[in-house]
This record gives structure tokens, C-alpha cells and sequence, in this order.
């Protein structure tokens, strides 16, 4: 079973089957002719994945990142941030990554940060003289940040699978995000000093405060979110119905949102969560299908005949999580991994914790590596450039990531921290 389930993805990967059919395919064709297991496991195992307490957060929160975008919150960060930083040399993509950290706190979801963040200053970055590849770039590279602060949908996945608590998963999300934004601004100020790139006037305290009164409602989200979930007041799931909830209220009361187009928001938020259901329910199948064939331990072994030291393998595993990520979605890999790694975490005395935010972020990395790179493609189809352009100008923020993602692991108590200072 194996064998048929790794040839047969690999065969449709190459192909340029998408992802989720690929790994649903060849999960099948282990089932069907690699071994005697009844093929009714196929439908079960993909109930199994979807009838989760804890993945109901998923559309939740995607729904409450489509209420936030559409209640006009985006535009009111994206002001707040320019208030902020947009004095710096190369301001606009100082204000689009501090937009990104801002937004982090609301959807959860990278894809939903460019989306939202990018078809708006994409435009006006190029329109101000930016090059088209360096706001794809900027854009794609500061997306990642919205599965690492919380709340975090890539979070809830590990979570739920791996047993760990997802409020300590956010927690643990904070400094490592702040970090990674703070890195990425380091490189745009670096490029835009160099290209000669324009900056706003330096906005008054006026300024600032008034924005910040208008971006109130969608700063404190999050802090409602968090909040909650660590206070036991409600779980992560509940916490996504806070989030509509409170999403939905802002957009009546702003007039934002109304009868015309909260049609398409629920279609919209249908769309992306079907497309995120159906890649978990097929890397379900194709987890527990390398989990009944020991694959677990097979890795474990193989890793032992490296080396028995932890900071070795826990590198070894970032490295093959980065070259991973070149052909594979973050939220598959997680899934399929994760029974992968809890022997691992168990044999090498790994903190859980680290361990899960250094693996969501190393993924996270792919997202903007082609030739899979689904945040490139999103803001390359927005700056309306080939995908080989926004490809050029990427590295720089890819090498500040995992900077960020090295010194996490050498330091674990950027990630560890804040968790247990809570417990």
C-alpha cells in the first residue's frame, strides 16, 4: 500500500493534478489494490476528518476574515498602519506587512491576509512607483504571518490532530509573528533604500489617534479571541462564532455590509472552505494510511541512523519540511506529518509546543515558493505579472524567514514563553 500510495502522488503531482485530488487518487489506489482493507474506509476516513468539534472553527473564521474584509475593517487597518510607519523610506510596504500582523489577528488564514491586503495595496504600491515584483513580494512574503499570530486556522488543524492545546499554540504564535514581521520590514527597508523608493509625511499624533479610533473595533478582535479561549469562558470553535458574530455586527453598524452583498460573502466563504475541507479529508486518508503502514517509525529509524543528537534531527526536519513545501500545500503536509511527528516529539523529548510552531512555520514558507506557492500565485494574478517575476524578487523575504524560523529553534523560548507564563 505504500508503495502505490507514494508512486501514485507522486506520478499525479507531477502531472499538475491539484493537490487535494492528488493525494485523495492515490490514497484510493492504495486502498483498491494494495492490500485487503475494505474500501468502505475511504468515505469514513473522510467523515472522520470533517466531523471534528474543533475543525468547525475553519469555516468559522473564514467566514468572520470575509465579514471583516467586505465591513470595510481592511481599509481602516491598512490607514491605522500607514498612520504608523508610512514615514519610513519605502513606506507602503512598511504599511502593507503591518497591515498583514494587524489582519493576522482576525481571519487566521494566509490566503485571506493577500487577498484582502493585496488587492489593496498592490495597486497602489505600483501606482506610487514600487516595482510590480517587489509588491508581490512584499505582499505574499507578510501573508504568511496570518496563520502564525493567532488565531490561526494551520493551528487548530495541529492542534486538534496532535492533542495540543490550541489556545497554548496561540500563544505561542505572538513573539515568533511579531518577529517574523519585524524581519521582513528589515528587508524592505534594506531593497527600498536602495531602489529609492518614496515615503508619506510623518503623520501627526492627531492623525494617528483618529485612525486608530476608526481601526479599534477590528484591533481588538483578537484580544477578544484570545481572551476567551484562555480564560475557558469558550473553546476555539465558539470563538469563531464570536468572531461572525462580531464581524457581522460591525459591518451592520458601519453599513458596509447588506442585503446586497452578504450573498456573496457566504458564497465566497463557502468556496474557500470547501476547497480547504476537501485538502484536509483527502491528507486524512492518505495520513492514516501511513500511519497503518508504520511510515511513523520507518522515519524515526531512518532519522536514528543520522543522529541521536535533537538539534541535528530537529534541523534535518526543517530541512525537509522547506524542500517539502516547494511541491506541497502547508495545511496537507500538516496533516499527513502530524502522526508522523508525535513519535518524534516523544522519542527526541521535543516541546510540543516548539516543535508545532516551528513546523507551521516552516510550511508556511512553501506558500511562497514556487513552483506551489499559492500566496505568490494570488498576488502575482493581482499584479497581473508572471509568476516568474514575483519568483525573482521573493528570496530576500524567504531568507529573513528562516532567519526567524532558526532562531526559534535555537532559542525555544521565543515560542515557549508566553505559554508558560499562562500555565
Amino acid at each position: 500500500m505504500l508503495k502505490i500510495l507514494i508512486i501514485g502522488f507522486l506520478i499525479l503531482l507531477i502531472a499538475g493534478v491539484p493537490i487535494g485530488f492528488a493525494m485523495g487518487i492515490g490514497s484510493a489506489l492504495a486502498v483498491v489494490f494494495g492490500g485487503d482493507i475494505p474500501h468502505i474506509i475511504i468515505p469514513q476516513r473522510i467523515f472522520v476528518a470533517i466531523d471534528s468539534f474543533p475543525m468547525m472553527a475553519i469555516p468559522l473564521f473564514i467566514l468572520a476574515g470575509e465579514l471583516m474584509n467586505t465591513g470595510g475593517i481592511t481599509r481602516k487597518i491598512v490607514v491605522f498602519s500607514r498612520s504608523l510607519v508610512g514615514h519610513i523610506r519605502g513606506g507602503l510596504a512598511h504599511v502593507n506587512i503591518l497591515a498583514s500582523m494587524f489582519f493576522a489577528g482576525i481571519s487566521g488564514a494566509a490566503a485571506a491576509d493577500s487577498s484582502a491586503i493585496g488587492s489593496m495595496l498592490i495597486p497602489a504600491m505600483v501606482e506610487d512607483g514600487y516595482d510590480p515584483d517587489f509588491s508581490v513580494a512584499v505582499t505574499a512574503s507578510s501573508s504568511t504571518i496570518g496563520p502564525i499570530i493567532p488565531p490561526s486556522i494551520l493551528m487548530i488543524i495541529y492542534g486538534s490532530m496532535g492533542g495540543l492545546s490550541i489556545g497554548s499554540l496561540f500563544l505561542g504564535g505572538i513573539i515568533p509573528g511579531i518577529m517574523i514581521g519585524i524581519a521582513l520590514m528589515l528587508v524592505a527597508y534594506v531593497i527600498s533604500v536602495k531602489k529609492g523608493y518614496s515615503k508619506d509625511a510623518r503623520s501627526s499624533m492627531k492623525k494617528i489617534w483618529q485612525s486608530f479610533k476608526k481601526a479599534i473595533v477590528a484591533l481588538i478582535m483578537p484580544f477578544i479571541i484570545l481572551g476567551g479561549i484562555l480564560s475557558g469562558i469558550f473553546t476555539a470553535t465558539e470563538a469563531g462564532v464570536i468572531a461572525v458574530i462580531y464581524g457581522f455586527i460591525v459591518g451592520i453598524v458601519s453599513k458596509e455590509i447588506n442585503m446586497k452583498n452578504i450573498k456573496k460573502i457566504a458564497v465566497d466563504s463557502a468556496i474557500v472552505t470547501a476547497t480547504t475541507m476537501f485538502v484536509i479529508a483527502s491528507a486524512q486518508i492518505m495520513g492514516w494510511i501511513l500511519a497503518i503502514e508504520k511510515f511513523p517509525q520507518l522515519v524515526v529509524n531512518a532519522l536514528l541512523t543520522v543522529s541521536n543528537n535533537p538539534t541535528i534531527i530537529m534541523l534535518l526536519i526543517l530541512a525537509f519540511l522547506f524542500v517539502l513545501g516547494f511541491f506541497m500545500d502547508g495545511t496537507a503536509a500538516i496533516i499527513i506529518l502530524v502522526p508522523v511527528f508525535v513519535p518524534i516529539v516523544n522519542n527526541f523529548g521535543f516541546d510540543p509546543i516548539h516543535f508545532a510552531l516551528l513546523v507551521v512555520m516552516t510550511v508556511l514558507v512553501g506558500a511562497i515558493t514556487p513552483p506551489v506557492g499559492v500566496l505568490l500565485f494570488i498576488n502575482c494574478a493581482i499584479a497581473k505579472i508572471p509568476l516568474s517575476e514575483g519568483a525573482r524578487a521573493i528570496w530576500p523575504f524567504v531568507l529573513a524567514m528562516i532567519t526567524v524560523i532558526l532562531l526559534c529553534a535555537f532559542i525555544p523560548q521565543l515560542v515557549t514563553l508566553i505559554p508558560r507564563l499562562y500555565n
